[in-house]
């Protein structure tokens, strides 16, 4: 049935699942991904979508890396935006529609055309553990499959619960049941476990809904693409539509509060502050007389609608009376309604920064697990899990991206450092580098990390360099080409700037705040050095990013550069934070539970003060 052992079992196919096997079989490892239903790998399932404010960097970045979110979005997208672009680079975030069927299948063909990858559908109710190191895991089936490294990735299916109105079910999904045995099995080992939810709106025929009542949400007029690889390009899209909640929607809802799981005490544990559902929105905003509510296509051809806004776990009469009375869904005919789930997860600070648990040896843990919500962070788990997973039992060393290296970075280290009392999402404002952590740059941070490591290829690597060499020879053009007053003032002008007198450099001309270089590439001898150089719409954008946002970049590079020095400073492993008399008893509860590999690390931490850590430096002096 099986390999006599494997090198590393992934449990669960969902977005980390399947980034976690696919990262350690491309490594080389021998790896068996164990899900409970083959068909649902890759499975999106909430918003058809990926991307968004800094999730759209955190695809570009597992990308980079050599994950495959960005190649399956590129391949089954049906919409693209570029959001924030009326800020500077450093917020601008790719976001797609997805087509959830195809999204799901280019998952399943991805892991099915690497040969180091085999598959079996059971339930895993259990691992096996031998002198604090796992050694595999235990089936529903009563099979006992081995592996020198096993990776949890269990969604939303640890003993899940499901809410609609006054109903109650267990499943880890509509349709699905929840998975049993592991939750209890880790808190007996010593593991603590708690709860959280999440929510997902009512599916609808898109045959019912008058279109004409809402307004319409195209994509991009010149659509991107997340992978830096050569994946197609979007050539025709479909629309998304808007229209909003009313006071009668409003009232109509609030009727079902006394059923609803939220008010009536079902549900007590904690939910995404940043997806609330609608009965959360108008209870906690009552002042609002609308919010917004979205119409999203789930695929090319499919009639199903995602109702995007209106995310309830409140009884279905409800739900289908108030959602009928917003504009363009009076005669909606409702899928499925929408519904809440409970599920455990283990607080991520009970791991290290490779995702490895600290109790259990070779045991890593990624996605909803850690307390996290969204597909982008739970993919980009997913991939450090597997790339950390095959570098342990190769016993090589560990890869963990810092803060100022990537987004990855930043999610990665506030779960370990802070924990989360709620479901933890990625937000532009989390990092403290963002200029640096750009979504157009994550190819020159991370691929020749990745490539050295063996995970991203030649041709990537060749590709990103090609990239920035072309962008600096463009930038050294610039640098001595001088620009005539009467070639630029018109546009200058147009901007309300002070116009030229004398020629200058083109690059001082770049930089002012109300030139784009598209007023400089409208000029002959630049379109023919791009011509003769063969540049793309990238490189020149790469340019000009680096040539306009040259000051704040290297700014935060000399910030990035003081932190690197207290990121050398290693605390000893067995450090004894009792003897530290001066500092605040909780920072020394804190440091002691936690037990920071760095000083950078132990200065993150919640509850840890300046102070504190100028002590703990004294004493490590000594």
């Amino acid at each position: 049935m099986f390999l006599s052992e494997y090198d590393i079992i992934v449990v669960g196919g969902g977005h980390a699942g399947a980034e976690a096997a696919s990262a350690a079989a491309n490594m080389g490892s021998r790896t068996l991904l164990v899900t409970m239903n083959l068909q649902a790998i890759g499975q999106m399932s909430c918003n058809p979508a990926m991307g968004g404010i800094a999730k759209g960097q955190i695809v570009r970045e597992i990308d980079a890396l050599g994950g495959m979110s960005g190649i399956v979005t590129d391949k089954t997208m049906i919409q693209f935006k570029m959001l924030n672009l009326s800020k500077g680079p450093a917020m601008w975030s790719p976001r797609a529609q997805s087509d959830r069927m195809r999204f799901a299948e280019e998952w399943r063909l991805v892991l099915e055309e690497n040969p180091n990858v085999d598959f079996f559908q059971d339930m895993v109710n259990g691992l096996l553990i031998e002198e604090n190191k796992v050694v595999g895991v235990k089936t529903g089936m009563g099979m006992n499959v081995r592996a020198k490294a096993v990776i949890l990735t269990n969604g939303t299916f640890l003993n899940g619960l499901i809410h609609v109105g006054e109903k109650q079910f267990g499943g880890g999904r509509m349709g699905e049941k929840a998975a049993t045995g592991i939750t209890e099995q880790l808190v007996s080992l010593g593991f603590e476990s708690g709860r959280m939810k999440t929510g997902t709106p009512p599916r609808v025929d898109g045959r019912s809904l008058d279109f004409s009542k809402m307004e319409e949400q195209r994509g991009d007029d010149n659509p991107q693409k997340f992978s830096f690889t050569d994946t197609p390009k979007l050539t025709s899209q479909r629309s998304c539509w808007i229209t909003y909640t009313n006071p009668e929607t409003h009232d109509l809802l609030r009727e079902g509060f006394d059923r609803s799981p939220m008010f009536n005490g079902a549900i007590q544990s904690t939910g995404p502050r940043y997806c609330p559902s609608i009965e959360d929105k108008i209870n906690r905003f009552a002042e609002r007389e609308r919010h917004q509510i979205f119409a999203e296509p789930e695929g090319w051809k499919t009639i199903e609608y995602y109702v995007n806004g209106f995310s309830t776990s409140l009884p279905d009469d409800v739900q289908a009376k108030a959602l009928r009375s917003v504009p363009g869904f009076e005669n909606a005919k409702i899928f499925r309604p929408g519904y809440a789930i409970e599920y455990d997860y283990f607080p991520p600070t009970q791991l290290m920064h490779t995702l490895e648990t600290k109790l259990v040896e070779n045991l890593f843990f990624a996605g909803q697990i850690n307390g996290t919500t969204g597909y982008e962070e739970a993919a980009s788990q997913g991939l450090m899990a597997g790339i950390n997973a095959h570098l342990k039992i190769n016993e090589k060393e560990p890869f963990i991206l810092k803060r100022n290296e990537a987004y990855i970075g930043v999610l990665v280290d506030d779960l370990i450092t802070k924990g989360t009392e709620e479901p933890y999402r990625m937000f532009t404002s989390r990092a403290e580098y963002r200029i640096l952590l750009r979504q157009d740059n994550a190819d020159e941070r991370l691929t020749p990390l990745s490539h050295k490591m063996g995970l991203a290829s030649e041709e990537r690597l060749r590709k990103m360099e090609s990239k920035y060499e072309k962008a600096a020879r463009l930038i050294h053009y610039f640098e001595n080409q001088s620009i005539l007053p009467e070639e630029i003032n018109p546009a200058i002008n147009r901007g309300g700037g002070s116009p030229l007198s004398q020629s200058v450099k083109m690059v001082s001309v770049i930089t002012r705040p109300e030139i784009y270089l598209k007023d400089i590439l409208n000029l002959e001898r630049v379109k023919d050095y791009i011509l003769e150089n063969e540049m793309n719409e990238e490189e020149v954008e790469q340019a000009e990013i680096q040539l306009k946002y040259r000051g704040y970049i290297q700014k935060e590079k000399d910030n990035a550069d003081k932190l690197k020095r207290l990121e050398n400073l290693k605390i000893p492993k067995d450090f004894d934070y009792s003897q530290l008399n001066s500092i605040s008893t909780e920072a020394r509860q804190k440091l002691n539970k936690i037990r920071p590999e760095t000083i950078a690390h132990a200065s993150r931490i919640s509850g840890v003060s300046p102070s504190d850590i100028s002590i703990l430096l004294i004493f490590m002096g000594r």
